[in-house]
C-alpha cells in the first residue's frame, strides 16, 4: 500500500503542476514517457495530460517525448486528439526514440530494428495526421486498408514534433519530412562540455 499511495500522489501532484503552471502563465507544459523505476512520474502522459487538459485555459500540453519506435501510431493520433478535443486546441505530440531503450524489450520490439521502426513509425504518424481515411502498408506496423481515425484533432494544423539528440542525418531527415524541431538543452550542453 507505501508504493500504491506513492504512485497515486505522484500522479495527483503532476495534474496540479499543470493546472498551477497554467495558472502563473507558462507556456507549455510537457511530459516524458518512461518504464523506469527511477523515472516513476512519466508512464503513460497521455493519461496526465488529459487529466490537465480539463482545469486550464491556455497552456498547451505535449508529451517530451512520446517513444514513438514503441507505441502504435494510430493510437498516439487519437490519444492526442482526443487531449485536443478536452483542451480546446492546445495539445501538441512530441515524438522521438527516447532516451532509453526499456520500452523495447517491454513491447515486445528488437533493437536490431531501431530506426526502421522510428521512421515506419513516424511516417504513418503523419500519414494519420495528414487524413482521416487511412490506407497504409505496413513492415513493422499493422496494414490499413482505407479505415477512418477517430477522434480528429480540433487544431487544422496538428502540431507534430519530432525531438532529436543532435544527429545531423536524422535531424536533416526528420526537416525534410516538414516536422517541427525543437533544440534540444542537453545537445547544447554536450557540445559546450566537449568544447
Amino acid at each position: 500500500t507505501g508504493k500504491l499511495s506513492l504512485m497515486t500522489n505522484v500522479i495527483r501532484d503532476l495534474v496540479e503542476e499543470i493546472e498551477l503552471a497554467d495558472q502563473v502563465g507558462l507556456d507549455i507544459y510537457a511530459i516524458g514517457e518512461h518504464h523506469r523505476e527511477d523515472f516513476r512520474r512519466y508512464r503513460q502522459p497521455e493519461i496526465v495530460l488529459a487529466a490537465g487538459a480539463v482545469n486550464t485555459k491556455k497552456i498547451r500540453l505535449s508529451s517530451a517525448v512520446t517513444i514513438l519506435s514503441s507505441i502504435d501510431p494510430v493510437r498516439v493520433y487519437q490519444q492526442y486528439a482526443t487531449i485536443d478535443a478536452l483542451s480546446n486546441g492546445r495539445a501538441e505530440i512530441m515524438a522521438g526514440r527516447g532516451s532509453f531503450i526499456e520500452s523495447f524489450p517491454l513491447f515486445g520490439y528488437d533493437l536490431s530494428d531501431y530506426d526502421e521502426l522510428f521512421n515506419e513509425k513516424l511516417d504513418m504518424l503523419l500519414e494519420v495526421k495528414k487524413q482521416t481515411s487511412l490506407t497504409w502498408q505496413g513492415k513493422h506496423t499493422q496494414s490499413v486498408d482505407n479505415r477512418p481515425v477517430y477522434p480528429r484533432a480540433v487544431q487544422d494544423d496538428f502540431p507534430v514534433w519530432v525531438a532529436t539528440g543532435g544527429h545531423i542525418e536524422s535531424t536533416i531527415q526528420i526537416a525534410e519530412k516538414g516536422c517541427q524541431l525543437p533544440t534540444p538543452l542537453l545537445v547544447e550542453i554536450q557540445k559546450l562540455l566537449l568544447n
